[in-house]
């Protein structure tokens, strides 16, 4: 007998669930979405293999019910359910890229004996909508799931059977430790790109130059401040006390740096460096983490007609799909003029050989 999920919230995160889950032949995905033209959509695309129109009737026959919605949509979504028609042995998870709340809100539904499991698939594109759904989007990248404490562990093993399908590394962690880890590596580097480009911002208007300079590393380094404003605006309120905890370390790291560069130690600033430098070189390169990552590849081409031409001509041949390229015109601190993006580390590595194998021009993994 099959088992029913229902996603409600067909956007990337839940289309490309949908997707991933019909890897099996054991699962059914049925999706609902606020949106009708999205619901239409992820029907005919074939992003789920039903759809409905009354989820607090079609709940009425499912296994699992995953939400696939921003935070506080999941919250009311959650309140409704105290007064749906549930089965008995249904688990309850959601997509929320923070936990806490959630999982306080979830104690009121154990409460009413619903199991609620908090999940957090840490993957996402630079595209979004139904329409950008992929099956592999998971794939390699970290899925936390945040199970209260006395959770059944059953339950927990069910909803990761399921979950397996998307062929990400299901880890288990509490609601807190999830939110203080993704505000290391997610929130607060948000923040601090989005205040650079602040920086950068003011420094402009008295010299128009700058932000033409900006247009390489800077860029990259500061990619995540284009993100949505209204998605950072909430995950910030609803994070705030870690994020804030964060940003009052960084001060003082800061401080520390000023107090190095105001002594002049030329030994003590080699070794700032130095020491940020084994530590990212440390960093895993073939896994997705928190932050979504474009897989770039660094290429020097010469300056002629035709060079990048040649190039996408090499990876067309060889059907390697690319999912953007740019010329590089400040370059002191990248390598290469071109910059292809990819949308895995397998395509980017297949590209480099392709090159390498095809055409005289270097090629760079930053």
């Amino acid at each position: 007998m099959k088992q029913k999920v229902l996603i409600i919230g067909l956007g990337l995160i839940g289309g490309s669930i949908a997707l991933a889950l019909q890897k099996s032949s054991s699962i059914q995905v049925i999706g609902y979405d606020t949106n009708e033209k999205t619901l239409q959509s992820a029907k005919v695309l074939g992003v789920v293999q039903d759809v409905t129109k009354q989820p607090e009737l079609a709940v009425k026959d499912v296994d699992i019910l995953l939400f696939a919605t921003p935070v506080n949509a999941t919250i009311e979504w959650m309140e409704r359910l105290k007064t749906w028609d549930l089965p008995d042995n249904i688990i309850v998870t959601d997509t929320g890229s923070t936990k806490s709340l959630i999982m306080q809100k979830a104690v009121e539904l154990k409460g009413l004996g619903i199991t609620f499991i908090g999940g957090h698939p840490m993957a996402g594109s630079h595209k979004s909508g139904v329409l950008a759904a992929k099956p592999y989007l998971f794939e390699n990248a970290y899925y936390m799931l945040t199970p209260h404490e006395d959770e059944d562990e059953n339950k927990i093993q069910q909803l990761k059977n399921v979950l397996q399908y998307t062929r990400a590394k299901l880890t288990t962690v509490l609601a807190e430790t999830h939110d203080q880890m993704t505000s290391v590596v997610s929130h607060f580097p948000h923040i601090v790109a989005a205040s650079l480009v602040h920086q950068l911002a003011k420094e402009s208007k008295d010299n128009s130059l700058t932000k033409l300079l900006a247009a390489g590393g800077f860029r990259d380094i500061t990619r995540v401040a284009s993100s949505n404003p209204i998605l950072w605006r909430d995950i910030t309120l609803q994070n705030r006390k870690q994020i804030s905890h964060q940003l009052a370390n960084w001060q003082k790291e800061m401080s520390r740096v000023q107090a190095l560069l105001e002594s002049g130690d030329d030994q003590q600033i080699e070794a700032f460096f130095a020491e940020a430098k084994a530590f990212r070189d440390e960093l895993p390169s073939t896994a997705q983490g928190a932050v979504y990552s474009t897989y770039d590849l660094y290429i020097d081409v010469p300056d002629y007609p035709g060079s990048i031409a040649e190039i996408t001509a090499y990876l067309a041949d060889e059907q390697i799909s690319i999912a953007n390229i740019r010329i590089v015109e400040t370059r002191e601190d990248i390598f290469g003029i071109l910059v292809v993006s990819f949308q895995n580390a397998d395509d980017r590595a297949k590209a480099a050989a392709c090159i390498e194998k095809r055409s005289p021009y270097e090629v760079y993994i930053s």
